[in-house]
């Protein structure tokens, strides 16, 4: 085995993926993460946001269907359109809550993007015209968190999305994590929150704890910061939840 392709396949074994996944994301996820009519900033952003473990990690795959929750600026909706490719379909689940700018910049992002579908429903809702196999959202579930955006039902989201999800479908959650055992109390304030409160919450649903990524760990955040101004340089975690 040449070196490079050593060092390759330890890297994904640590991350829990086998050798056939590793192959997959040197293949249509290298790809599209590569590409490069992707913005230069977003690409600046590929150093801290690990882009390529993450979508690795999720396991999508051409062909399939997925909805992103909260895309914002399209950084991960280029690539997961790249991803799914032409047989497949992304649903950008965007919120009217925060605004208009915020709908427009959505709305700007997508431009070009033939295989994605733009929805727009007040903060907490959602709504998909079939269901998918994968539910996506990064660094936004502590907003469903934040009473002054909206008082959610996150017992019922979690339920919707599971709703929305085909059999052995994939529930992908990267957030900032808060300190251990704060549960969601910083979520209003630092947009932290506890890992274990999100397990705790996406499993009564009825979803299946499968997978954990450290790809995007930092032990020098201790926690007590606001995530604004830190450039995703955060401590976050990335958990994989299954559908049974």
């Amino acid at each position: 085995m040449k070196l490079s392709l050593l060092v390759a396949f330890v890297a994904f074994s640590a991350m829990g993926l086998s050798p056939l996944t590793a192959s997959a994301a040197t293949g249509y996820v290298a790809k599209a993460v590569a590409d490069h009519s992707r913005p230069a900033d977003d690409r600046k952003s590929d150093t801290v946001r690990k882009p390529a473990e993450v979508l690795a990690f999720a396991g999508l795959k051409p062909g399939q269907s997925v909805a992103e929750y909260l895309p914002g600026g399209g950084y991960y909706t280029r690539m997961l359109s790249d991803v799914v490719g032409p047989s497949g379909k992304v649903y950008a689940l965007e919120t009217t809550t925060w605004g208009k700018e915020n709908v427009e910049n959505t709305k700007s992002a997508l431009k070009g993007l033939s295989n994605v579908e733009l929805s727009l429903a007040p903060l907490g809702q959602f709504n998909l015209p079939a269901k998918v196999d994968v539910f996506w959202t990064t660094d936004n579930y502590h907003d469903l968190h934040v009473p002054k955006y909206a008082n959610v039902d996150i017992a019922e989201f979690n339920k919707h999305v599971f709703d929305s999800l085909k059999s052995g479908g994939i529930y992908l959650i990267v957030d900032h994590a808060a300190a251990t055992g704060s549960g969601t109390k910083d979520s209003p304030t630092l947009h932290r929150i506890d890992k274990d409160a999100v397990v705790k919450g996406v499993t009564a649903a009825g979803f299946k704890l499968v997978g954990e990524s450290n790809a995007l760990h930092n032990a020098a955040d201790d926690h007590t910061q606001k995530v604004f101004g830190m450039h995703f340089k955060t401590d976050q975690f990335i958990l994989k939840f299954r559908k049974s």
